[in-house]
């Protein structure tokens, strides 16, 4: 009994422990799972604050990103000054040449000055002859001096990215050798040049004025510049020891860049047009075609496509040789890679990419030493080309518009019937309203009648000829007396006599947009739409008859007294037929393409390039790229539109346009592409524009200048109105200018 009494009162007592153990338990798990809801609570928040802290951040790296593109333009600029002051071996040696008698126009004036134009000697020969019969003269020399040569080159900042290995072998060729004595000039600061040298032997001192900026020993290019187009000498190069000089003219240099340029494009044409799929595009097209062409390397042994993978890109060989495999059942049921044949150069592959999403239906490997591809994707093929079968049947009537512009010659433009018999003796000159590199722009009034106001272009001959322009002069007077668009300015007649030619044009008394932009330091996104629109229209009318503008900047850019603007200055325009692409240096080194810069040939998308760097410089006051020496501003351009900075005023569409407009490559440029340049007038920039009012006339423009008569010159600044002599000058290039006999 008394041991069952003891067994009950200990299982009471375990009992007891084990229910408040169970509730000890039930407590512990309660504030554990507070707990727990309190950390769930502080993750939450924490997770908040980190994505606040996230949205920062992203917001500060757009703002750095920003701010780092807003100082990399100067910082480009400060880079290069500082290699030069490391460098002076460096000095270009080199600026554009201009009329020293008028106000100096050159880029190193810096803000407020007019941009000054530059240009090569005209190069139509090598387009006209075609590439197999133009001959380079070229001179013997050991491997020594070959290397010498080629290093020199490929050491030179800015020779390095113009040219080529095949063109740098073409250069080292042509080189000839020049013995200079001691104390001799190579170089003569203020002189033209037109050569470009190598220091082999001895040493070279720099000069500019009466201070030394260094010396030179062997291995060193230098006068690059004068290369490319004409310009004068900023630096004098003497020899302190005898030394040895290996020497490059221009009409060389830019007789290699054209031949081997001509001679990749035609082969890349020939190598489309073996294409069934392509054969029968037109020549635009497959030379735009051409130039979105990518070169890419495949080592031996790589699959540069897959069976059964689907791609988007069309491959044709130009060097090299693949293996073309496909896998299929052996006996044993197993896959195995069977190979059907071998393709070599000049063959091609996969184009039904170019039309479809496409399976692809074999292997294509590279055999040994490995083989390079011009490819092209799907995606450029479209936003270039767009609708295959369309182009196929389009008939775009270019080479007959092309007769028409080009049977336009000097000599069988028609005078109007209203100015057949204004003579240059029936001209008082009123005032002057313009200096430029090769003479001046007058406002006359025709004596019989003196409501009649002109502008008179005057040039100095033997300045033309000297530079080698007589082609441009030429090209000139032809395009602009067949050109009617109202926003273009009319010439009506020429004159010439033993020492000028004159061109008779309309007087535009609106004044001149660059002086307007001066004025006011920039110009707001309606002004900059309306001129951009006008230049859109003008460049339209042009390239619709086969004409590139290429000098496109506010300094050729004139108000009519209603305030429209007119695009004038046409020495650098030039008739180009569809497909085809001209090599002369030509335009305002602030605003030319990359494609002129590193001479590869170029065409009307060298005009869109334009459209944006103006656009820049309208709503900013100054170009986008811009330093103190031409080579330094080449040399910016060439760093790409990407690495340039905007303020933060200017509206992200035009922003977006400028950046479309401004591509490295032309195939991207918008204006370039299938839509034309409808697609510059469908962007969103431009969206609302009245462009039937422009057109018509009845738009109201933003800046309506005061001009109180045919005579008023008060929009333009002041000049001297005498006109500097110049030498008599009789080659006869100018014969067609002579419209004096007509009465």
């Amino acid at each position: 009994m008394g041991n069952a009494s003891s067994v009950g009162l200990c299982g009471s007592s375990v009992k007891r422990d084990s229910d408040e153990d169970s509730l000890e338990m039930d407590l512990r798990i309660r504030e554990l799972e507070e707990r727990a809801g309190n950390f769930e609570s502080l993750l939450r928040e924490a997770e908040g604050q980190v994505a606040h802290l996230q949205k920062e951040v992203a917001s500060r790296d757009k703002r750095i990103d920003s701010l780092i593109r807003e100082v990399d333009k100067l910082k480009s600029v400060l880079e290069i000054t500082s290699q030069d002051v490391a460098h002076p071996d460096l000095v270009p040696f080199a600026v554009p040449r201009g009329d020293t008698s008028g106000p100096c126009l050159s880029p190193s004036t810096g803000p407020g000055a007019k941009k000054q134009g530059v240009s090569g000697e005209s190069a139509t020969h090598a387009t006209i002859k075609g590439t197999a019969d133009y001959n380079l003269e070229k001179h013997e020399k050991d491997f020594r001096w070959k290397q010498l040569i080629k290093d020199a080159i490929l050491s030179n900042d800015f020779l390095q990215h113009l040219v080529t290995t095949s063109q740098v072998k073409e250069i080292v060729d042509c080189m000839y050798s020049k013995e200079v004595p001691a104390g001799s000039l190579v170089i003569q600061e203020g002189e033209p040049g037109r050569h470009l040298y190598v220091s082999a032997e001895g040493e070279l001192e720099v000069q500019k004025g009466e201070k030394i900026l260094g010396r030179m020993g062997p291995g060193k290019a230098f006068g690059e510049l004068a290369i490319l187009y004409n310009c004068t000498r900023t630096a004098t190069v003497k020899a302190v020891t005898n030394s040895l000089l290996w020497v490059l003219d221009r009409r060389a240099f830019q007789t290699i860049m054209m031949v081997t340029g001509l001679q990749r494009l035609e082969e890349n044409i020939s190598f489309l047009k073996s294409v069934p799929l392509l054969r029968n595009l037109s020549k635009e097209i497959l030379s735009k075609m051409a130039d979105v062409l990518e070169v890419d390397f495949y080592p031996a042994g790589e699959y540069i496509i897959r069976q059964g993978a689907t791609g988007d890109t069309f491959f044709i060989i130009s060097n090299g040789q693949v293996r073309v495999t496909q896998k299929v059942v052996t006996g044993d049921g197993s896959l195995a890679e069977e190979e059907i044949r071998c393709l070599g150069r000049g063959e091609y592959f996969g184009e039904q990419a170019l039309l479809r999403e496409d399976r692809r239906t074999a292997n294509v490997i590279a055999i040994d030493p490995g083989v390079e591809c011009l490819t092209l994707n799907r995606e450029s093929f479209n936003q270039l080309i767009g609708d295959l079968q369309e182009l196929q049947t389009k008939d775009y009537g270019d080479e007959a518009r092309l007769r028409r512009v080009s049977n336009l010659t000097t000599s069988t433009v028609s005078l109007e019937e209203e100015f057949k018999h204004i003579q240059l003796d029936d001209l008082d000159v009123i005032a002057t309203l313009g200096v430029g590199g090769f003479g001046r722009v007058q406002l006359v009034q025709y004596i019989y009648d003196k409501q009649k106001t002109f502008a008179l272009k005057i040039l100095k001959k033997a300045h033309v000829v000297e530079t080698q322009q007589q082609q441009h002069a030429l090209s000139e007077r032809a395009i602009m007396m067949s050109c009617r668009h109202p926003f273009i300015c009319r010439m009506y007649k020429t004159f010439k006599d033993d020492k000028y030619v004159f061109m008779l044009m309309e007087a535009c008394l609106g004044g001149e947009v660059w002086s307007l932009l001066r004025d006011k330091n920039n110009f707001d996104d309606t002004t900059t739409r309306f001129i951009t629109a006008c230049v859109t229209e003008a460049l339209e009318y042009l390239h619709s008859r086969n004409i590139i503008y290429r000098d496109l900047k506010p300094e050729n850019l004139l108000l009519d007294a209603q305030g429209y603007v007119k695009l004038v200055d046409f020495g650098f325009s030039k008739v180009l037929a569809s497909g085809r692409k001209t090599w002369t240096f030509c335009g305002t080194p602030e605003y030319v393409a990359p494609e002129i810069i590193l001479n590869r040939g170029h065409d009307k998308a060298v005009d869109f390039w334009a459209i944006g760097i103006m656009m820049y410089e309208l709503l900013t006051g100054t170009p986008p790229f811009c330093a103190f020496d031409p080579m330094k501003t080449y040399k910016i351009i060439l760093k790409g539109i990407d690495a340039l900075g905007f303020p933060n005023y200017i509206r992200r569409d035009a922003v977006s346009l400028m950046r479309r407009l401004c591509r490295d490559n032309p195939s991207e440029r918008l204006g370039y592409q299938k839509g034309g340049i409808s697609d510059i007038k469908k962007h969103k920039w431009f969206q609302g524009f009245d462009w039937d009012g422009l057109r018509n006339r009845t738009l109201v423009p933003p800046i309506v200048p005061k001009v109180k008569g045919s005579t008023d010159v008060s929009n333009f600044d002041i000049y001297p109105i005498l006109i500097e002599d110049s030498p008599v000058e009789i080659s006869g290039w100018d014969k067609d200018f002579d419209c004096s006999s007509v009465r």
